[in-house]
């Protein structure tokens, strides 16, 4: 055997999967939204009461980062390029962007930036109280997250299997897009009054419940962009974005507001359904 046919130092020892390619196309658009939060976290680090438009770009980003991350798994989808490295990049991707980058934007907008109050002891009980918030937050995504990587199909508290129609708790994406419509709504101006901060630590508790869950949101993975749709359809979709794009801070506000909303009032809904029926079953019947 000459030298050109003994093998290279360890690379006997080389295991197949390691020479697999990754697919370029999706992994681009994940990699887009990694970037994306790392922008907002730079951005929320750099913001101040002077320089609040810093925290309107750090809401910017997410939500950016949230179409880049819709785009990311329908063109895996139709391009049949999904994998299992692609997923778990995904999720990592999403707890950087859609976990500590709104966690890190909440608190440094809503309370490490709060003026001085009446009661200097208030202020500090605010600020902590939102650390703990934020992390709520994160931690729930993160959590949302791995459940959804090992659940194949899980059952929601509401009637119905989810399968593709359904989100067995709020996805972390739209509790990121909550906060970031928010943010953006402001124009970024941090907030400046306890009671303002009490209402936006409330919420913040809200998103970080309804994302662990196993209340029903809608999916939107049974839209089918190929089919064809009544002109109507096409009509409402194009004003909707040209109403983004002439008044994103209301709309985008009224967007992530309707949807966080939207699986509150069908577990609403569930419950005073199902109480009804319950007490239909127990009535006695009437007798002549």
């Amino acid at each position: 055997m000459n030298a050109q046919q003994l093998p290279l130092p360890g690379h006997e020892r080389r295991h197949p999967r390691f020479r697999k390619r990754m697919h370029l196309l999706p992994s681009l658009f994940t990699a887009g939204n990694i970037l994306l939060g790392y922008a907002a976290i730079s951005q929320a680090m750099q913001g101040s009461v002077s320089e609040a438009w810093r925290f309107d770009n750090a809401a910017k980003a997410i939500g950016f980062a949230i179409v880049l991350d819709i785009l990311d798994g329908r063109i895996a989808r139709i391009t049949h390029t999904t994998s299992d490295f692609g997923r778990e990049l995904d999720s990592l991707a999403d707890v950087i962007t859609f976990g500590v980058a709104p966690a890190l934007l909440a608190w440094m907008w809503g309370f490490r930036l709060l003026p001085p109050l009446y009661d200097p002891e208030l202020r500090t009980t605010l600020v902590r109280l939102g650390f703990i918030a934020t992390f709520a937050f994160m931690i729930a995504g993160a959590a949302r997250l791995a459940r959804f990587n090992i659940q194949a199909n899980p059952q929601p508290s509401n009637p119905g299997r989810p399968g593709g129609k359904y989100f067995v708790g709020m996805p972390i994406p739209a509790a990121a897009g909550v906060v970031a419509a928010v943010i953006h709504f402001a124009r970024g101006s941090p907030i400046t009054q306890w009671w303002t901060a009490v209402a936006w630590l409330l919420l913040l508790l809200a998103a970080s419940f309804l994302m662990v869950s196993t209340w029903r949101f809608y999916s939107f993975k049974d839209l089918d962009l190929r089919a064809q749709r009544p002109f109507r359809v096409f009509v409402l979709v194009a004003l909707t974005f040209a109403a983004i794009m002439l008044f994103s801070r209301y709309v985008l506000f009224l967007i992530a507001l309707t949807y966080m909303l939207s699986g509150v009032l069908v577990r609403l809904f569930y419950i005073v359904r199902h109480r009804r029926g319950a007490a239909a079953l127990t009535e006695p019947s009437q007798v002549r």
